[in-house]
């Protein structure tokens, strides 16, 4: 009975992550090139169930001089509850958004801009930047935007015409000055989110030039789809709702079974 009561509580501890990770998505709809989170889920290993008492006088297995053996017969596997495995971010493309804005940068394809933090080199793919008050090419939060050689990229003051070319090419009227460090990795899985759309990498991941390209004018919106979340929300609550009221038959019967029937005993 006591196993009941884990096995219950685990699922709901499942669903709780599930849906934290979906309201986070949510809330993130709108964040400019975020890509969703999605819980993975696993089983515990399933218990082998057999019959007990099997092997006494009185074997109930026992008929006429019938018996199934010396061993006890097999009731079933029972299972023991689910877990979260981890956390995966799906990287698919989202959908673009004219802006018109010359300094909004859109990644079409695989590619990351690199920005210096006070953590070090980290990754985005937010490419909504700014020009700072000394030239500088900076994230909505401030951050530098780095060229190839790993520099902060910075405008000229005369820059009257700013262009940036598919990989990453930074001209300035006309001519080129600079070039963004565009970059990707051979596997998205040793990326992992910092937050504020910033990612750092594990296991030792290097950068490679990016195969995808970048399109001026432009912005990437996240590729939450909000319905199919909210519908997974809902879900999820009736899940939670349903492990909550097995928690609470289990409670029921332990409480029966000790004020009660044990009393009677």
């Amino acid at each position: 009975m006591w196993r009941g009561l884990y096995t219950a509580a685990a699922g709901m501890v499942t669903e709780m992550t599930r849906t934290d990770t979906i309201a986070n998505n949510l809330a993130n709809a709108s964040s400019t090139a975020f890509k969703k989170d999605q819980a993975l889920s696993g089983e515990f290993e399933p218990m082998l169930i057999r019959r007990i008492n099997d092997n006494s006088a009185d074997n109930v297995t026992s008929f006429k001089g019938f018996s199934v053996g010396t061993e006890a017969p097999v009731v079933g596997q029972l299972g023991l509850g689910s877990y979260t495995r981890g956390i995966a971010t799906d990287f698919a493309q989202g959908s673009m958004q004219i802006t018109g804005n010359p300094l909004d940068l859109a990644i079409s394809g695989s590619g990351y801009f690199a920005v210096q933090t006070p953590q070090g080199v980290r990754y985005t793919r937010a490419g909504n930047f700014y020009r700072s008050a000394a030239g500088q090419l900076e994230t909505v939060d401030g951050q530098a935007v780095l060229d190839r050689q790993g520099r902060p990229v910075t405008l000229p003051g005369n820059a009257t015409n700013v262009q940036f070319g598919t990989k990453g090419e930074i001209f300035v009227n006309h001519q080129q000055v600079d070039q963004l460090q565009f970059v990707q990795f051979n596997d998205n899985r040793n990326l992992l989110k910092q937050g504020n759309n910033l990612y750092y990498t594990q296991n030792g991941a290097q950068p490679q030039p990016a195969a995808g390209e970048i399109q001026q004018g432009m912005l990437e919106h996240s590729n939450v789809n909000v319905i199919a979340d909210m519908v997974s929300l809902i879900n999820n609550y009736r899940m939670y709702e349903a492990g909550s009221k097995a928690v609470t038959t289990q409670d029921s019967m332990l409480d029966k079974s000790v004020n009660e029937v044990g009393r009677m005993t």
